[in-house]
């Protein structure tokens, strides 16, 4: 069956191709070797190690162990990379264990840094490319992660804020945030008053447009869930889910026209960004009586 198919080769472009290239590449580039040397060093033609690190052409399994041993990975790193290939070509990815949960992480770095476009669905959290550095703190110390790995995590979270943020051709982001998002106290009065004030400020950037879901907006497929939208000039579109411990990567283009159709909904139901901008001011206002 084609769920239990490994990775076969030929033209992919599949989320977890792109994320098994972009392993190899880091791999690669963790030795300070260049394409070209690595590829001489494994007699494979430059054009061909390309496109394995880009996800266009999925490697075999036997490709993926020559690499990887040429360039030193062993143990716990070298069987993630290598289990990548399992299903790399499927219609979805569905991340449960630890493992394929660090993948998808580096998949989802990889689509930020590549997309042209983002639309971000965010009923109940404000979306992580627009929170504020305090308001992450806020969050993983509620959600228990370790003292030992929040400064690097938080790091990694800030870190992929620069793909709006960046001088030469930052993403454009396009954001539906339910009020109920903008609302809920997070760390307190101050970390959420900061937050809505970092909030207006990067939607005043022009690649930035963020739109608000007041209460009084009737039903919308939000209500269903988060989701997020990749697009890009030179890939595949992506539609990314999230729960508490399980990701799912769709790119079929049945799914990606019904997530289009949605999120037309969802901005159909919100506010424009410049009344959007108002009403995150009032709700700020709000904020500042309740002290």
């Amino acid at each position: 069956m084609k769920g239990n198919l490994r990775c076969m080769p030929g033209n992919t472009r599949t989320p977890k191709a792109r994320a098994l290239g972009a392993a190899l590449r880091a791999a690669r580039e963790d030795q300070g070797l260049g394409l070209r040397q690595l590829a001489k060093q494994i007699e494979c033609p430059p054009g061909t190690l390309s496109r394995w690190e880009t996800g266009d052409r999925c490697p075999k399994p036997a490709d993926i162990a020559r690499v990887l041993t040429t360039l030193g990975v062993t143990g716990e790193k070298y069987e993630e990379i290598l289990a990548m290939t399992e299903g790399a070509n499927d219609s979805h990815w569905l991340a449960v264990s630890l493992p394929e949960q660090r993948q998808q992480l580096s998949a989802l770095l990889e689509l930020e840094r590549t997309a042209t476009a983002i639309t971000h669905i965010s009923p109940l959290m404000i979306p992580g490319l627009l929170q504020s550095t305090a308001y992450v703190r806020a969050i993983m110390t509620a959600g228990g992660v370790s003292h030992e790995d929040i400064e690097t995590r938080i790091a990694v979270r800030v870190g992929r804020r620069e793909t709006v943020t960046r001088t030469e051709q930052p993403v454009h982001l396009k954001a539906a945030i339910g009020e109920a998002a903008l609302r809920q106290v997070i760390g307190g009065p101050e970390v959420m008053l900061g937050q809505l004030d970092h909030l207006l400020n990067l939607g005043d950037l022009d690649n930035i447009d963020v739109h608000v879901l007041p209460f009084t907006s009737g039903w919308h497929p939000a209500l269903e869930g988060l989701f997020v939208l990749f697009e890009s000039d030179h890939a595949p579109a992506v539609v990314h889910l999230e729960e508490r411990n399980t990701g799912l990567f769709l790119h079929e283009p049945g799914d990606i026209e019904l997530y289009r159709d949605a999120a037309a909904a969802v901005f159909k139901a919100a506010l424009d960004p410049a009344k959007s901008k108002r009403y995150v001011n009032e709700i700020r206002k709000d904020l500042e009586a309740m002290q």
